[in-house]
């Protein structure tokens, strides 16, 4: 197939690129290589990508311009948005970077899904849009009005926004809520990466919440399959794993699933477990819970495993030394 990957030099979208090209699929990536985190590791991602069947352009989803020529020029198959503003604290101050990206952004790729008779759209979602949930586990069923932070407002948006292409012009969307992906190449923003730096330097780490926080951390390879596995079941009218909307009978070719490891462990194992990769202890600060955090995060995969064949299969153990072996490396540790 040829694919469209958007935010292609990202974490989640580098893994993405580098497993479908392994399929003999043609890749079509972009990003803007915007300054939100270190722009020399996304550079790097792209870098380490070898294949013929690999293109890269450099476009921001708010140039519509640039996006609709894209579309035109090539056929895609199916088209894969996982381009966003990532990161819950960052919108606390920077929330007009979530609306460009997250709002404007998504609905120049829903435009040009439409218009160009896109076969299927797989976007990405996040687990933040359970937001003050407390029924756990997280269930795609669950409500998601009540987000406590811009960035789970905006993807909680992207949802809603998702379901209305869908029921007014047939366009096959996928929407995949991942919980707190981890990994080789992963983000520096990101927990598992600053832990491993400062224990690595003999630095203090911040453990918010008196270290009480549980989240369902997931491995990327596994998240790709995920990801791999809507590519290759698109959503179609009239199916039993449709999401059907409360007090709905929509039957349009929307869906949402969760894709989590649907083992959750608390924030002191997940030092435990850095603790045992580097050899090193950890100094812990102890804070309060920060704004816009939830405490739990617990992802049912019920209905990703049923329609995508989603089976993740990486311990945090496993997933935590494979991120550390790659950091030591790459930052020659």
């Amino acid at each position: 197939m040829k694919i469209l990957v958007t935010g292609a030099a990202g974490f989640i979208g580098y893994h993405l690129v580098e497993s479908l090209l392994k399929d003999d699929h043609e890749i079509i990536g972009i990003d803007n290589f915007n300054s939100y985190y270190d722009v020399n590791l996304k550079r790097a991602r792209i870098d380490n990508i070898q294949s013929k069947k690999f293109s890269l352009f450099e476009i921001d989803l708010v140039d519509q311009k640039s996006l609709t020529s894209l579309f035109k020029k090539n056929n895609f198959d199916v088209v894969v948005n996982l381009a966003a503003q990532a990161g819950v604290r960052y919108s606390l101050t920077n929330p007009e970077k979530y609306i460009e990206s997250n709002i404007i952004g998504f609905t120049n790729i829903l435009e040009a899904c439409r218009h160009n008779e896109i076969a299927n759209l797989v976007y990405a979602s996040s687990s933040s849009v359970y937001g003050m949930n407390f029924d756990v586990p997280f269930d795609e069923d669950h409500s998601v009005d009540h987000p406590i932070s811009l960035y789970a407002a905006t993807k909680r948006s992207n949802e809603l926004m998702a379901h209305t292409y869908s029921h007014l012009f047939g366009l096959p969307t996928t929407g995949l809520r991942f919980f707190t992906v981890y990994g080789p190449w992963g983000r520096p923003d990101m927990a598992l990466f600053l832990f491993t730096k400062a224990i690595l330097d003999g630095e203090p780490i911040q453990v918010f919440n008196d270290g009480k926080m549980i989240r369902d951390f997931t491995y990327i390879d596994d998240i790709v399959s995920g990801i791999k596995g809507a590519i290759l079941n698109p959503s179609k009218s009239n199916k039993g794993d449709i999401l059907k909307l409360k007090s709905s009978s929509s039957s349009a070719p929307y869906r949402i699933f969760n894709l989590g490891n649907n083992k959750p462990v608390t924030l002191e194992s997940f030092i435990n477990a850095i603790e045992a990769s580097t050899g090193k202890k950890a100094i812990k600060e102890y804070l309060p819970m920060q704004p816009g955090d939830v405490q739990k995060t617990f992802a049912n995969i019920d209905k990703a495993g049923e329609s995508l064949g989603f089976i993740p299969s990486t311990s945090i153990e496993e997933g935590i030394k494979k991120f550390v072996n790659w950091y030591i490396e790459y930052y020659e540790r």
